[in-house]
């Protein structure tokens, strides 16, 4: 019998082809781990889950162009499908009965689906039935999902933080039905704070941890405990949130006005220019409307430490950042918690020394 191997040497050389974009000896590395014996569920989340994370890493760094993370990505999506296709071929995990039904999600707009097709996988591998809807399921559908085939719970997976109001309305929503919700992903925080204030059931911080929770047992919420977002989140009530959110392209129309006074040159810019400019002021926007919806000024303070890190990587002047957070200040002074923010996030800015650049992803 031949010795099992180790995960590192297989994430080396599924490593090299990924980033080679060679598609087959990425095949090769993780048939030939299968075949010297390691199991899948270790090949799944020791070596291409840290791999994919590599791929982000060397993108944030400048290593990797957009085309070329997106090649590797795809790849290693198509590795995981492989994989599965293998599995059921030879007659999937085991004949015994499935310890019960799940579904896998993404929040409604959120396309990152790798890591909850990793925890898909592996629950599937432990002889759950799963449901995966992959990317950016709208939370009508998901409902209606639910009222069908009535899952023992549902695994919500989130990578970016912008989508946590939307994650909470799925929550609220799932639970409405009698369907517990287990959250998971970067947009809940490392420690799972946001899955807590948005009352989710439970939180995992990956698929080995979702595995132990749903064998533990999830209670099922009493669908008759309705109630709105402003119940969970009581600071809500100011209003900021919503403000900001109706007001979002005239707030990013008029920051840009505020942009051009400020630099002239910047009226000769091209098309593309503007159309840049204007996606990082919304961006901006849409991260410090995330952080009012949640009242925690580390999400917003952790975009933009983050984006600053790649603009440096990048060459491009983090000065912009600061100015931009400007402009939005003097748009929005009868707004005192969004410029508490604002403020936080311009000492951060200043505080930020340029070194290694600290995530594969927007942080959550």
């Amino acid at each position: 019998m031949s010795r099992p191997t180790t995960a590192v040497p297989v994430a080396e050389r599924l490593w090299e082809a990924v980033a080679a974009g060679d598609e087959r000896a990425a095949a090769a590395a993780v048939h030939r781990a299968l075949s010297e014996g390691m199991d899948e569920e270790t090949l799944l989340l020791e070596v291409v889950a840290p791999v994919q994370t590599k791929v982000g890493t060397e993108w944030a760094a400048d290593r990797l162009t957009v085309a070329q993370e997106h090649a590797a990505t795809a790849i290693n999506e198509r590795v995981v499908a492989a994989l599965a296709h293998r599995r059921h071929r030879d007659g999937g995990p085991g004949s015994a009965p499935a310890r019960g039904r799940v579904t896998v999600s993404c929040v409604d707009g959120e396309w990152h689906a790798f890591p909850a097709r990793l925890v898909a996988e592996v629950l599937s591998l432990r002889n759950w039935q799963v449901d995966f809807l992959g990317a950016q399921t709208p939370t009508l559908h998901l409902v209606t999902h639910l009222h069908r085939t009535n899952p023992d719970a549902v695994l919500l997976s989130g990578s970016i933080p912008l989508r946590l109001p939307t994650a909470h309305a799925a929550i609220t929503a799932c639970q409405a039905v009698g369907v517990p919700v287990l959250a998971g992903g970067r947009a809940f925080g490392p420690d799972g704070r946001y899955a807590r204030s948005l009352r989710a059931d439970r939180w995992a911080p990956d698929a080995r941890g979702a595995v132990a929770v749903l064998e533990e047992g999830m209670a099922r919420p009493d669908p008759s405990m309705s109630r709105q977002a402003v119940d969970d989140l009581p600071h809500l009530a100011d209003q900021e949130y919503t403000l900001i959110v109706q007001s979002r392209p005239q707030l990013v129309k008029q920051a840009l006005v505020d942009l051009e006074a400020r630099f002239p040159a910047m009226r000769a810019y091209s098309e593309e220019q503007r159309e840049r400019t204007v996606e990082d002021l919304a961006h901006i926007v849409d991260f410090l409307a995330a952080a009012l919806y949640v009242d925690d000024v580390e999400l917003f303070t952790a975009f933009l430490t983050w984006t600053a890190h790649i603009l440096q990587v990048r060459g491009v002047p983090v000065g912009s950042l600061t100015t931009g957070l400007e402009v939005l200040a003097h748009r929005l002074s009868d707004f005192p918690r969004a410029l508490t923010l604002i403020d936080q996030g311009a000492a951060a800015l200043a505080a930020c020394a340029a070194g290694p650049v600290p995530g594969s992803e927007t942080p959550a």
